[in-house]
Order: structure tokens, then sequence, then C-alpha cells
């Protein structure tokens, strides 16, 4: 695994329940600001097999980057956040001020 993506799979497991980060600010934290592409690959090729929590990444303005409509994928992303305590507001976006967890903090 690449030092890049082994520090982004960390970086992700570590989200604590309740908690969101965007794709940008993983990629950041993992050390490639402009990664966050990449950090949608990882979480699309190895969420099952290193158990990520891919529900907790979400796009910088606070949304959902897959329909949230029924059954499909979004609509399990919401409901997971929501069933984690994470509200989203009238117009479906999570408000980053509350929820965003930043690893640096939290490490300090």
């Amino acid at each position: 695994m690449l030092p890049f993506t082994e520090r982004a799979v960390k970086i992700i497991q570590e989200i604590p329940s309740g908690r969101v980060m965007t794709y940008g600010q993983v990629a950041s934290a993992a050390g490639n600001p402009r990664g966050a592409r990449q950090i949608s690959r990882i979480l699309h090729s190895m969420s099952a097999k290193y158990e990520l929590p891919w529900h907790r990444i979400i796009n910088a303005q606070g949304g959902i980057s897959t329909p949230t409509d029924g059954e499909e994928k979004g609509g399990l992303q919401r409901r997971l956040l929501e069933s984690e305590g994470v509200e989203f507001m009238r117009n479906g976006k999570v408000d980053l001020t509350i929820y965003r967890w930043f690893p640096e903090e939290e490490f300090r």
C-alpha cells in the first residue's frame, strides 16, 4: 500500500461515531491537499477490506455526494449518519461547524 493510501485509511478508521470529514480534508491530512478524488477511490475499493466508516466522509459543502432518496447508497449514508446522531439541516447538508472532525485537534 502506498504511504498516502496507508495514512488515508488510518485517518478514516479513526473518525469517531457522530463526526464527519470531507474528502479534501482527509486527503490534506494524509499529505496530498489535491487528492480528494483519491479518497473517493480508496473508499470505493477498500471500505469492506479495512472496515472503513465510509459513511462519515462527505463533500466540502456538507452534503452527501450520491443521491439520498430511496435505498440508494446516499440514502444509506444519510441513515447511518443519523443513527450516529448527525443531524441534517433543511437543505440536506450537515453543519460542518458542528460535526466536522479534525484529527490533529483530537491528538494534541
